[in-house]
């Protein structure tokens, strides 16, 4: 089995760098994609989906439609050498958005299903 570094980096029991199999990795990479503002990095200014940037928005149906089309081509655009995104939901749930992405791993074809909660402004 081959081990990734854990997200976010921590040190796991031992004192050594912590370290994940290759789902919990994938589900890794998805959060960095969706919660890295673009231009955050450095040599990759249109990395990230920005959905930080919603803590401040008042949360809405049309929000929720934005964050979809955002989190669908962010996914697509960074990680399509990985995963088959199947579907995104986005769910309003008071002054937070549930974001629940559905994918298919390439490797192996498993399907995996990862939630985040972002959390909004008043309605």
């Amino acid at each position: 089995m081959r081990s990734h570094l854990d997200f976010p980096y921590h040190f796991d029991a031992t004192g050594r760098t912590a370290a994940t199999g290759a789902a919990e990795h994938i589900r890794d990479l998805i959060e960095q994609v969706l919660f890295t503002t673009p231009g955050e990095r450095v040599m990759r200014p249109d990395f990230g989906a920005g959905l930080l940037a919603l803590v401040f928005e008042p949360n809405s149906v049309t929000l929720a439609a934005t964050t979809q089309f955002l989190v669908q081509s962010a996914l697509q655009q960074h990680l399509s050498q990985l995963i088959a995104v199947q579907a995104v939901g986005v769910e309003a749930i008071d002054s937070a958005l549930q974001v629940t992405v559905r994918y298919s791993v390439l490797r192996d074809a498993s399907v995996q299903t990862a939630s985040f909660l972002i959390p909004g402004g008043a309605a």
